[in-house]
């Protein structure tokens, strides 16, 4: 099969969030994990949310009339020095569940202010024993 389209990269992810909860937003995205805040286009920043970007990652997120976290699907966030952002959450107050489950990489599964799920990963070194 011959496809005339590539894939690039992930443009970014859409977390739901309750009407409102922007601040909320802000204090985790910004305060905890340092993301900058974009400017929504006006036509966007009508229906509230907030959208972040940190290195090559952009969250948005968008409110829903009958918010529910999500407790299974969740954005995978590739980091370096993941111990270091587990201490950050766990300082800020989020808890950080370590899961080895995936070989190649570690990883720990925390969630946002609002209760969204979320996992960051770390590749292994390619000498590491598994």
């Amino acid at each position: 099969m011959t496809r005339e389209f590539t894939f690039e990269r992930l443009h970014h992810v859409q977390l739901d969030i309750p009407a409102g909860a922007e601040d909320d937003c802000r204090a985790f995205w910004h305060g905890v994990l340092d993301m900058t805040e974009l400017a929504k286009p006006p036509v966007l920043a009508a229906r509230g949310g907030c959208w972040f970007r940190g290195g090559g990652v952009e969250v948005h997120l968008g409110v829903v009339p009958e918010f529910r976290p999500s407790r299974k699907g969740h954005p995978g966030i590739q980091v370096q020095a993941l111990d270091a952002l587990a201490e950050r959450l766990a300082a800020h107050g989020h808890e950080v569940v370590w899961d080895d489950n995936l070989p190649g990489h570690r990883r720990f599964h925390s969630s946002d202010g609002l209760g969204n799920r979320l996992e960051f990963l770390e590749p292994l070194p390619a000498d590491a024993d598994v």
